[in-house]
């Protein structure tokens, strides 16, 4: 408001007659007044509408409810290849219980559970079409033909052992046999191919069983959209690699969607389509207008900091300095423009998988859900336009530095934790089996989450490791829960704590500053001093709150 006061009494003022020099200043000191100041201050000064702020909070509701619409499909589509590969372990893993035994499905121990287990997968994949609950059916090629199902076995080329003498003979090089059969005739296979099925288990390094099949998804037309059909690549893996009498059964999918070629539904999935299409399309009309308004805001920018750079160069033999210049080049405006070009590429893959050209739904939720924590996060900038909201983002800035700093120092000792954990204590407990897991149990228990269960887990078979678990847990919880944890949150309380002393005594004054309170003395003592209070007010020596542009 004080801005605003200020350029409507030099707007006004026409009494005085001013040289070139000090007029040329005048505009200077009007246009950055403006440039700084709020959109209810830019409406009250000029009469001019704010289009950003306007075409700000129209994307924020648009891309909001894209974001919705999207998500509820994409549900959809995830909860049905999940409930598809339930489906598929049920129907082909003979004795699988309705929970994966760990990173495997089942796991069998005897040369009969295997034989069983394998027959068991030809004998249901032959009855599909009469056991299957669901619209799943065989898949064919370009020729109408029914793909075949095909069977691998891996294995050692030659090999002989004698666990009793410790006697081995192995060539380690690996052979691969392979067979396919039409899959209507797979309960055949084991009569007609009984040389293949003869294994040789100490030779035997893995049996892979692969087929396809295909499927309609029709739990979108609830959501009224046009169903997708799907192609299922199901793989049975018998793995016996390890040759530790364990064999065990994983089954992974891969599932393609895809648009179907022959439809008809009735109702009004195919209007809704149309629609949401029309919609997608306003979205990236308001994404680039607002890309638009926003580069052209930086471009003046660039041009106000060229004009006050000459200005006090040539007037006080001084250089901008870098908090001034952040100032001008607004960080808020980057991360508009990235949003909305995420929000674009989003709308686009989204409006090509409406059209069902596209299938990475994946992608798609990436790019949209990012361009909506961004626009999102981009309205903290309305909010310090208010002194008690801008506390946040003042306390942000001053910290996030040091904060940098005190993280890369936090973080060495860190890695050297989870490396340490990792070989270990990786064999004995299922926490610490990779470098990612032993990071996520060592950020939980930062968090105080999980910590006696992390404690209970460990095998207590070796007692030197058991001993050494103990000193590594304890060590890590006592140094970072009551050291680190507490050092992070004491940089960030000394900030706030320095936020609220200069709000209530005042922030120093910077060279743009004091250009737009009509101040000349541009001394050189609050910015060269190198004492400690000189270098921490040099910290927060923009931390006054300049009224920006509206975005």
């Amino acid at each position: 408001m004080e801005l605003l006061v200020r350029y409507l009494d030099r707007r006004n003022s026409t009494n005085s007659i001013l040289t070139e020099d000090a007029i040329k200043e005048d505009h200077l000191r009007d246009d950055l007044r403006y440039y700084f100041m709020s959109p209810c201050e830019k409406y009250r000064a000029r009469r001019q509408l704010p289009w950003k702020l306007g075409v700000q909070i129209l994307k924020i509701i648009m891309i909001t409810t894209q974001l919705i619409l999207f998500g509820l499909n994409n549900q959809l589509v995830v909860s049905y290849k999940e409930e598809n590969e339930m489906a598929f372990k049920n129907l082909f893993l003979k004795g699988y219980s309705g929970v994966d035994e760990d990173d495997y499905s089942i796991s069998v121990y005897t040369q009969h559970d295997v034989y069983d287990s394998l027959f068991y997968v030809l004998d249901q994949y032959s009855q599909l079409g009469r056991l299957s609950l669901g619209p799943i059916s065989y898949a064919k090629d370009k020729d109408d033909k029914l793909l075949p199902l095909i069977i691998c076995k891996e294995y050692y080329k030659r090999g002989s052992m004698e666990p009793s003498d410790e006697a081995y003979d192995i060539d380690a090089e690996l052979e691969k046999d392979c067979m396919s059969h039409d899959p209507q005739t797979a309960n055949q296979w084991k009569t007609q191919n009984s040389s293949f099925f003869d294994l040789d288990f100490y030779r035997l390094v893995d049996i892979q069983v692969s087929f396809q099949l295909k499927g309609i998804n029709l739990q979108t037309v609830r959501s009224r959209e046009l169903p997708d059909c799907y192609m299922f690549s199901v793989t049975i893996t018998f793995d016996n690699q390890g040759h530790s009498g364990k064999v065990k059964i994983f089954l992974d999918i891969d599932a393609q969607s895809s648009a179907c070629h022959d439809w008809k539904i009735s109702g009004t999935a195919q209007k809704n389509t149309h629609y949401l299409l029309v919609f997608d399309g306003f979205i990236i009309i308001a994404c680039v207008t607002s890309a638009v308004l926003c580069t052209r805001s930086i471009i003046l920018a660039v041009g106000l900091l060229q004009r006050f750079s000459k200005f006090l160069h040539e007037n006080y033999s001084r250089k901008v300095c870098e908090d001034d210049q952040s100032e001008f080049l607004n960080g808020w405006y980057l991360l508009v423009i990235t949003s909305d070009l995420l929000a674009i590429v989003g709308s686009i893959l989204k409006m090509e998988i409406q059209a069902k050209s596209l299938t990475s739904y994946d992608v798609c939720s990436i790019f949209l859900g990012t361009s909506t924590l961004m626009v999102w996060v981009g309205v903290i900038r309305y909010l310090g336009y208010f002194q008690k909201y801008n506390v946040l983002i003042l306390t942000m800035k001053a910290a996030f530095p040091k904060v940098l700093r005190f993280c890369c120092c936090a973080g060495m000792i860190y890695l050297g934790y989870t490396f340490c954990g990792w070989i270990v204590l990786g064999p004995y407990h299922e926490k610490f089996e990779g470098l990612s897991r032993v990071a996520e149990c060592l950020f939980s228990l930062l968090n105080g989450d999980d910590m006696f269960t992390t404690f209970a887990q460990l095998k207590d078979k070796n007692t030197l490791v058991w001993i050494f678990s103990r000193a590594y847990l304890y060590s890590f919880i006592s140094l970072f829960i009551y050291m680190v944890l507490s050092l992070f949150i004491a940089l960030i309380t000394d900030a706030y704590e320095t936020i609220k002393s200069y709000q209530k005594e005042g922030f120093p004054l910077t060279d743009l500053q004091k250009f737009l309170r009509d101040q000349t003395d541009f001394s050189a003592a609050e910015g060269g001093s190198q004492t400690d209070a000189a270098a921490r007010y040099s910290v927060f020596c923009c931390c006054q709150r300049v009224p920006e542009s509206d975005v």
